[in-house]
């Protein structure tokens, strides 16, 4: 990698200020100062800035309990973001894997890894997302086979894939869908003529969002729980 590119993958440095840095002489290779923007950096070297270790950030995969009013954004002039929500350097190389709505709480996963996130949000990969879902009306037992033949949505062809909906008492349901339809969730329940009023995502494939995080915190994910995708 060249050495400009590598500063600037390693710490908040733009190109340009990386190439100010060089010429000024504060940047090292194995303790030798080296100031072409050109030098090629290879495995195993060590680069110091001002006379720190830098390294290129790797992969990064994250897990956040998104609270209520926040948006799942990396920028927002209005609203908080989910990316505010992260002291992490280089949060700017983030981005969100399936979104929630404002109101809607819960599991956020956050990467740097497009494939990966790819892995959630086609619904070719028949990735599953449960939500618990609060309703405004009672729940009717035969809800549970219409949704896993499909509902059909306002404005849209067809039935929706096949989902599970689990009845926990007369107002409250676990339902798990592999697509990601805008608004789909509110919008099913509308569809068989009730209201949601309370969201919230409580996993992803097989990541379950951790109990130890309070809303607004996050923590990395495991190597299992990537490799889970």
């Amino acid at each position: 990698m060249r050495l400009d590119k590598f500063i600037c993958e390693s710490t908040e440095l733009t190109r340009s200020f990386a190439k100010k840095a060089l010429h000024r002489g504060d940047v090292t290779c194995d303790g030798e100062v080296v100031k072409s923007s050109s030098f090629k950096v290879k495995a195993g070297q060590i680069i110091c800035l001002d006379g720190k270790v830098i390294s290129v950030v790797g992969p990064r995969f994250l897990m956040l309990n998104k609270p209520a009013d926040t948006i799942c954004a990396t920028f927002d002039i209005v609203h908080p973001t989910v990316i505010d929500l992260l002291d992490i350097e280089k949060a700017d190389t983030l981005h969100i894997a399936g979104r929630l709505d404002i109101d809607t709480t819960g599991l956020v996963l956050i990467t740097t890894d497009g494939q990966w996130s790819h892995k959630i949000t086609s619904p070719k990969k028949d990735c599953g997302k449960c939500y618990l879902v609060t309703l405004t009306d009672e729940l009717d037992a035969s809800l549970v086979e219409t949704f896993a033949q499909g509902v059909e949505l306002r404005n849209e062809d067809g039935l929706t894939k096949p989902a599970v909906l689990e009845i926990i008492d007369s107002h409250h349901a676990r339902l798990t869908i592999t697509e990601g339809k805008y608004h789909q969730v509110k919008r099913m329940f509308a569809a068989v003529g009730n209201k949601v009023v309370g969201l919230h995502r409580e996993s992803v494939g097989k990541i379950v969002l951790d109990d130890d995080l309070a809303p607004g915190e996050w923590r990395f994910l495991t190597d299992e729980e990537i490799a889970s995708v």
